[in-house]
């Protein structure tokens, strides 16, 4: 199947693509890296009559550290982050998420913030942006702004963008001194999203624990220093908080063990690895 016909515009600015955004509403959609907009433009799930090409843009094609953060442009590829000089030590979360996202090919073309866009509940990213407490900056006509990832991400592929804002980048925090951080995911496939995913990070005066795939957005908590049975009581209440569904995939009960499981890996794993 092929996609409705559309115009194709080069962006060379984000002031260019936020006008056009706010002249075409629904009309208009983002093209970065392309690897989940294509799809659903060959099923025609979608028809807008104009793609806005930022893919060479060169004010949203940053990837540096600024303010305590890994600032990543909404042009940046997944595959370029992953090759970031010191990525385990800036954002040790990231650098062990990222080889479980898709495939490298994919990774070659897909945006950091293409994910962050579409929300897909199972999706890497999203998971790790929440975890750590990141941000996520929007642009439109009316000026800027900067969102929480728990205040962006509002449900299945539901996101607090509007229709005329353009992700401009996200934000995600440095590790901080004396931190263990630690991702772990099952998928049916290696490159397949995952049925669940955790991110874990220890410090000293406790634990921030993220799980996806299971609800319909990652869902974070903190807790203090727990080990034994009171993690595991801990980690058995957030499971049952997440109201997972049964699907073609797993059962919500399948999916349930696996937070429990792969939670107490992740815990244990963060924790060995504070200094």
């Amino acid at each position: 199947m092929k996609p409705a016909a559309f115009d194709h515009v080069r962006i060379d600015a984000p002031e260019e693509a936020c006008a056009l955004l706010a002249a075409e509403g629904d009309d208009a959609r983002v093209l970065a890296g392309g690897q989940t907009l294509m799809a659903v433009l060959n099923m025609r799930l979608a028809a807008p009559r104009m793609l806005l090409d930022i893919s060479r843009t060169p004010e949203l094609d940053v990837l540096r550290e600024e303010r305590g953060t890994l600032y990543i442009g909404a042009a940046v590829t997944q595959a370029r982050v992953g090759a970031y000089p010191g990525l385990e030590r800036a954002v040790p979360l990231l650098a062990q998420a990222l080889p479980h996202v898709a495939h490298l090919q994919i990774r070659n073309r897909g945006t950091v913030c293409g994910s962050i866009a579409h929300a897909d509940p199972s999706a890497e990213l999203p998971l790790c942006l929440t975890a750590l407490e990141g941000e996520v900056l929007l642009r439109s006509v009316r000026g800027q702004r900067t969102l929480a990832a728990e205040a962006f991400f509002q449900g299945m592929l539901t996101t607090a963008c509007a229709h005329d804002e353009l992700i401009e980048a996200v934000r995600f925090p440095l590790a901080a001194a004396g931190a263990g951080y630690a991702f772990d995911e099952l998928a049916v496939r290696r490159g397949d999203f995952a049925l669940a995913a955790v991110a874990c990070i220890v410090h000293a005066d406790g634990i921030r624990f993220a799980a996806g795939g299971v609800g319909d957005r990652p869902r974070a908590i903190d807790w203090p220093r727990l080990e034994g049975s009171a993690l595991d009581d801990a980690l058995n209440a957030f499971a049952w908080s997440l109201d997972a569904h049964d699907d073609t995939q797993a059962s919500a009960a399948y999916r349930r063990h696996l937070v429990r499981v792969l939670g107490r890996r992740a815990v244990i794993r963060a924790a060995e690895a504070t200094t």
